[in-house]
């Protein structure tokens, strides 16, 4: 459907941004709803302030009517249940974005759409910022939607780890700044560990593509099976810099030994332990069938650096921890590793 009035809930993070530079380009009207703290309007856009966590947050939109809204931000089911209550009436497809969190086992290889999800409430009220129950709410969030929009009517998108330029949390930014000050730089387990990972231009330009058409369903939207491992990504992440970096793996029982944070401390790491083991290899079939094509890896590493270089930084979520190892605890792992002391 050319010429579109699309609705974004939110717009200038990461995931939301994307999704309103690729609408703008393909010729559609977009208006965002946000309480104008996070970023800067998109040009070309609408920009409408409200707060759906509060009451009278949505007064802006009551009358209003597009053909399709977008929402890349819902953390809060109850909030998600009361914007589309409001949307409905003028509004005909509503577009979610969720996660592959609402998975809660990932011991059976491969995870898929039918997979059980943990419990969720539709009205469940909260903290946006309380993230320990992400995935539950995510879950919440997604029959908040369907509880007002026919299944024809919605669409559904879980990704995984998102990455690219204006990334909010931090993950792939964290190792692209490590790398470029060079030297010996501490990398985790076995560099040809699978990872999966998902370019957020990529993500948008597949929400948007099946808004177009209003075609419905729920999709896992990550490749089609692994598409990179840990050695290719930081060795990206060395050319993308330019820098003399020199990689030092540690094998993971050092890690854990150390008492090293997967994910966090050691961003992108997840040990080789069974309750991993699906981790990277969420199935994308259906995505991929639906139209999901992903980019390079090596091309979001480099488009990421640039933007970085530029002096992009992330406007950080709030409630989620700091990202990466401090200097002084990675030389002390590092000596450890290099002298067995």
């Amino acid at each position: 459907m050319a010429g579109m009035r699309i609705l974004v809930l939110g717009g200038t993070s990461f995931v939301g941004r994307a999704i309103v530079a690729d609408a703008l380009a393909r010729g559609h009207a977009v208006t965002t709803l946000n309480r104008g703290r996070t970023g800067p309007d998109t040009p070309g856009v609408e920009a409408v302030r409200g707060d759906r966590g509060h009451d009278g947050g949505l007064g802006a939109l009551h009358g209003r009517s597009f053909d399709a809204v977008i929402d890349p931000s819902g953390l809060v089911p109850a909030d998600v249940l009361r914007t589309a209550r409001v949307l409905a009436p003028g509004t005909g497809f509503y577009a979610f974005v969720s996660s592959v969190s609402v998975y809660p086992d990932w011991k059976s290889v491969p995870v898929h759409e039918d997979s059980p999800c943990h419990a969720g409430e539709p009205d469940e009220e909260g903290d946006p910022a309380d993230h320990r129950r992400y995935g539950a709410r995510k879950v919440g969030c997604e029959e908040a939607v369907h509880l007002v929009y026919p299944r024809d009517r919605a669409l559904i998108v879980r990704p995984g780890t998102i990455v690219g330029p204006h990334d909010n949390i931090g993950q792939a930014l964290w190792w692209l700044d490590r790398i470029s000050r060079g030297g010996p730089v501490l990398a985790p387990g076995d560099p040809s560990r699978p990872l999966q990972l998902l370019d957020v231009r990529d993500l948008a330009r597949f929400v948007v593509e099946r808004v177009e058409n209003w075609a419905s369903g729920v999709f896992n939207t990550v490749p089609d099976g692994p598409n990179t491992t840990m050695g290719e990504w930081l060795g990206h992440a060395v050319t993308a810099t330019g820098s003399d970096a020199e990689l030092v793996w540690a094998a993971e029982e050092v890690l854990l030994a150390r008492e090293v944070l997967p994910w966090w401390e050691m961003p992108l790491w997840l040990p080789d332990l069974p309750e991993n083991r699906a981790a990277w290899h969420t199935c994308g079939a259906a995505a991929a069938a639906a139209g999901l094509t992903c980019r390079p890896v090596g091309e979001t590493v480099a488009d990421t650096w640039r933007w970085m270089a530029s002096g992009g930084r992330p406007t950080p979520m709030p409630g989620l921890p700091p990202v990466g190892m401090g200097e002084v605890r990675e030389r002390r792992i590092l000596h450890r590793v290099l002298t067995g002391r």
